[in-house]
């Protein structure tokens, strides 16, 4: 995952942590029950993390970047669980999360195929009934340029209801109200 400066500023900001409070945490998972157990995967500096550890008794988050690991762990082990580790390859058990969310990060899993291995490994570690739910950006110029030097690969709008059905999902519902965002959740069966 490579990240350009900007955007390394812009997402460890306070203004953005802000955002993700009052906005885009509130919207991506309106009408959500996170259940007690869930999984965020891809927390980066850690500005959902800080919102969901009082939205969820018990927080996993599992992040790829090890330095981001350690002060993920540093900054909120006492109240969540972190680990080092790939979202296509968990090293989580089967059946395990009433939720697995994710935000603003699936752009930056570099192909397809491992932006649905992710999705496979989301519905594997769900327990039946789980929900997976996030949201992220939508291809567009402004988004592209914060992204330049960085992994750019947003998942179409128009094929991530197939690719969630493709991983087992069922109940799928999307929402794409501006064009730049979009949100989904998703249930296992």
């Amino acid at each position: 995952m490579a990240m350009n400066w900007f955007h390394r500023k812009l997402c460890s900001s306070e203004k953005w942590a802000r955002l993700v409070e009052s906005q885009l945490l509130p919207w991506s998972l309106d009408g959500v029950d996170l259940g007690d157990n869930a999984l965020e995967i891809g927390p980066g500096y850690g500005a959902n993390l800080r919102v969901l550890v009082d939205q969820v008794p018990n927080l996993t988050a599992l992040e790829i970047d090890e330095r981001m690991a350690r002060d993920l762990d540093r900054d909120h082990g006492a109240r969540a669980k972190v680990i080092h580790g790939d979202g296509t390859a968990m090293p989580l058990p089967d059946n395990e999360f009433s939720s697995v969310v994710c935000f603003t990060m699936l752009h930056h899993v570099p192909t397809a195929a491992l932006q649905d291995r992710l999705f496979a490994e989301a519905f594997r570690v769900l327990r039946p009934g789980g929900v997976f739910a996030g949201s992220d950006g939508v291809h567009g110029l402004l988004f592209r340029l914060i992204h330049v030097g960085d992994t750019y690969n947003p998942v179409p709008p128009d094929s991530f209801a197939r690719r969630l059905a493709a991983a087992g999902f069922e109940r799928i519902e999307l929402a794409n109200p501006d064009g730049r965002r979009q949100r989904w959740r998703a249930i296992k069966p």
